[in-house]
């Protein structure tokens, strides 16, 4: 959103760098929702189109430009969009075109050869299956002509049932070692949910990429099936969470989409951040996630 341009129209005092309260990428201004000294500490973030006001935290910015203006949150809502503020698609209405179900010789029972990729990995496979559901396949398996043969298959469970999965090959030099259900067999696509365990869900999510994460962080965690997040997936994150810490893997790529994540966040209105460790999450020690996880809990957010 062209933010300096809204000022100007409508004669808001604002300050860039180079200001004591200003930051580079910040435009400040007096905040409105301050009792006292409002000073110039509501920032506004050009790469993340966002607000945080230092002294009383973050604003949704439809809400925030309504209070500014002295008008309807309606109005505030098309004045956003008229200086280019973010809007988001339209989804077409899914259809199911064909029944869901597993792959071919889907089993409950995981194999030796399962249990000892899990273990490697220093997993407890049958904790790990306890919690999850997850199942095996093994040297023949088939769904829609796609070979899912020597995976461990993951349901993924929303609203109480299983409305899609995911898998992963315990055969590290294959090439797709995550594989997920055919689009057309889904009940709800896998980018309209998060994979996670909801009824142990807490005001604090800790964000996480993939199901092996999840497993690793603890059912505080919630994956977002990849770091290709959708805008259906945020609006669940900022529905049922009032804090979100980020904690994708450290590759630039990821990094990069963590803090547009973090900013889409930040944007309706839920504190977010990005927590950075070196590796990915699933790679960590138990001892090491669980240390991690108590940190997170009581990390403030600013």
């Amino acid at each position: 959103m062209d933010i300096i341009q809204l000022y100007r129209d409508y004669g808001i005092p604002f300050k860039t760098e180079g200001h004591k309260h200003t930051r580079e990428g910040w435009v400040n201004i007096a905040c409105p929702f301050c009792i006292g000294n409002p000073g110039y500490h509501l920032g506004y973030n050009l790469q993340g189109d966002f607000y945080v006001c230092w002294r009383c935290g973050s604003h949704p910015v439809k809400s925030t430009i309504s209070t500014l203006l002295n008008v309807s949150f309606r109005d505030a809502a098309q004045i956003v969009n008229n200086y280019g503020g973010p809007t988001e698609k339209v989804e077409k209405a899914k259809i199911i075109t064909k029944p869901f179900k597993f792959p071919t010789n889907t089993s409950d029972v995981l194999t030796d050869a399962h249990r000892n990729y899990l273990i490697g990995r220093n997993y407890d496979p049958d904790l790990i299956q306890s919690i999850y559901g997850i199942k095996s396949t093994g040297v023949f398996s088939t769904l829609d002509d796609v070979d899912y043969k020597w995976r461990i298959i993951i349901p993924i469970y929303w609203d109480g049932k299983i409305v899609t999965f995911t898998s992963r090959a315990i055969n590290e030099k294959v090439k797709n070692r995550y594989m997920a259900c055919p689009e057309s067999r889904e009940i709800v696509n896998i980018k309209k949910v998060l994979y996670g365990i909801p009824k142990d869900w807490t005001d604090l999510a800790i964000c996480v990429e993939g199901p092996t994460d999840v497993w690793r962080m603890g059912t505080q965690s919630v994956a977002t099936l990849g770091i290709k997040y959708k805008p259906a997936q945020i609006r669940l994150l900022t529905k049922y969470f009032k804090r979100v810490i980020v904690l994708y893997d450290d590759d630039p790529q990821a990094v990069e989409q963590a803090n547009k994540l973090v900013s889409e966040i930040k944007f309706r209105g839920v504190d977010a951040l990005r927590y950075t460790i070196s590796g990915d999450p699933g790679s960590l020690s138990d001892d090491d996630a669980k240390h991690l996880v108590s940190t997170l809990k009581t990390y403030k957010i600013k």
